[in-house]
């Protein structure tokens, strides 16, 4: 399963690239998800592998955070891409006659800029309410990699300014992005709408289908599995979770864009 995500998202970069017809905003943006969901599946994944290969569990402290940090950035990237992707949809739909003077390279450029730089922010947020626990040693993590919201939920204590990082990072990078994307397809969807001829609103919503394909199925496994509490959630229902939006989802993203994408297609037939 790894390898078949690392080759795929490869490949969707190798089409991208490679291919001149596939130079324009939202392929671009596609470009830096596949990049990001190579980046956060590598980040977890072959540590789990050499566990298997070697029967052993532990990790190290600095281990444990240099992962949790890195996983936080490429996966808090994910969210931010697919937030700026449903941005594009909009325009595209929305504002088809000034689309590419809305999405022009420097603005694509600056988005994915800002993406990461909110992913970093993200990483060292978690990094300080991390560093404040005192007890953080031969801790027991009921997964198979350093998740941020289990490492989180290690912390017992009342700590009032930990508790209002936690807040500020499920604000920023939990409820904004959901929003940005709800908005902008309430406004995708008031526009089909208005679309007279039922031709034109199946052509509008089938250039939307792979983006929404890919966000309910990052958001349908993440958000029960980073925001639930240790509490509410069995160990087996948590790790299940985070196979499946650490490694599946990140693993069909190539399948649902390629398979549903006329112009990826095309390119991978004349690539080859």
């Amino acid at each position: 399963m790894y390898l078949v995500t690392v080759l795929g998202n490869l490949l969707i970069i190798l089409v991208i690239s490679s291919d001149s017809h596939l130079h324009t905003p939202m392929y671009f943006f596609l470009f830096n998800l596949s990049l990001a969901d190579i980046c956060s599946v590598s980040t977890t994944i072959p540590k789990m592998i050499v566990d298997i290969l070697t029967h052993t569990k532990a990790i190290s402290y600095v281990g444990c955070l240099t992962q949790m940090s890195l996983f936080s950035i490429f996966i808090c990237m994910d969210d931010m891409l697919l937030t700026v992707m449903a941005y594009d949809r909009f325009v595209a739909i929305c504002h088809p006659l000034q689309y590419l003077i809305i999405m022009n390279p420097h603005r694509c450029g600056l988005l994915v800029v800002l993406s990461f730089l909110f992913s970093l922010l993200d990483s060292q947020l978690h990094n300080l309410i991390v560093l404040q626990f005192t007890y953080f040693k031969d801790m027991v993590i009921f997964n198979f990699f350093c998740n941020p919201s289990q490492i989180l939920n290690l912390d017992c204590s009342d700590n009032f300014s930990s508790n209002i990082l936690k807040y500020t990072a499920g604000v920023l990078f939990g409820f904004f992005p959901v929003s940005g994307i709800f908005l902008s397809y309430y406004k995708i969807i008031y526009s089909i709408i208005r679309i007279p001829s039922s031709g034109g609103k199946f052509k509008a919503f089938s250039t939307c289908v792979s983006h929404l394909s890919v966000v309910g199925l990052f958001y349908g496994t993440s958000i029960g599995v980073c925001f639930g509490s240790a509490e509410s959630q069995s160990p087996t229902s948590c790790l299940l979770g985070s196979v499946i939006y650490t490694l599946v989802t990140p693993m069909l993203n190539p399948f649902i864009y390629s398979l549903r994408n006329r112009d990826i297609k095309s390119s991978l037939s004349r690539l080859f």
